[in-house]
């Protein structure tokens, strides 16, 4: 019986859809085990492949040629990354590696595709994920152009927060580093704005950790 898993993370307004394994594997999909820092594929890359997470996370970026990094999303336990290509016939835009040890489902296009024709109920489901992604990712871009470097990270923060209750602090697991790649600023100006959030008890910082 075809079981799609559809959760709803109503804090990040962002819903993660994971399609039966048992159905990926019957249409021939492989699990691919991947170290952390390892690539899964490179910015213009021809996009052949359908992925989802098993477990483990996944950071997709884009460099300049003096290699700075901009995180273009974090995707992790049951979700699919990559996917839009693979209706136009054009090439990743970004890359991405593995954010820690992994285990990553890879089905080819051809066959995740007829996937899509052959059940409406996943595509249907599918659909309301790009929606939801491409929805929040323009809330996150209005946020990274029009605010100041504090509201920037704020805004990475809550919708990065697990946990519904706002007034809970929950550690950060992306280093200062990884805030600036996804934010677009220096890490020196994340540096100073955290030391800024902290006096204003938006943030604790217990060892070295944030918790937010």
């Amino acid at each position: 019986m075809l079981v799609i898993k559809a959760i709803s993370n109503l804090k990040s307004s962002k819903s993660i859809m994971q399609i039966d394994l048992d159905l990926l594997f019957s249409w021939g999909a492989i699990a691919k085990e991947y170290k952390k820092n390892e690539v899964i594929f490179d910015e213009e890359e021809m996009a052949n492949f359908y992925f989802q997470i098993i477990e483990g996370s996944v950071r997709m970026f884009n460099s300049n040629d003096e290699g700075k990094e901009f995180t273009q999303g974090y995707f992790s336990n049951g979700q699919s990354f990559g996917e839009p290509p693979l209706f136009i016939d054009e090439s990743y835009p970004a890359t991405a590696v593995a954010f820690q040890d992994s285990k990553i489902v890879k089905l080819s296009k051809d066959k995740f595709l007829k996937i899509l024709d052959e059940y409406s109920s996943i595509q249907k489901q599918f659909l309301n994920l790009m929606a939801h992604r491409i929805h929040s990712k323009t809330k996150t871009s209005k946020d990274i152009i029009n605010q100041k470097p504090e509201f920037r990270i704020i805004a990475f923060l809550n919708a990065h927060k697990k946990g519904s209750d706002c007034k809970i602090k929950e550690l950060v697991p992306f280093t200062r580093q990884e805030i600036a790649n996804f934010t677009g600023l220096r890490v020196e100006t994340v540096i100073r704005a955290f030391a800024k959030m902290k006096v204003d008890k938006k943030i604790d910082i217990i060892n070295h950790k944030i918790y937010f």
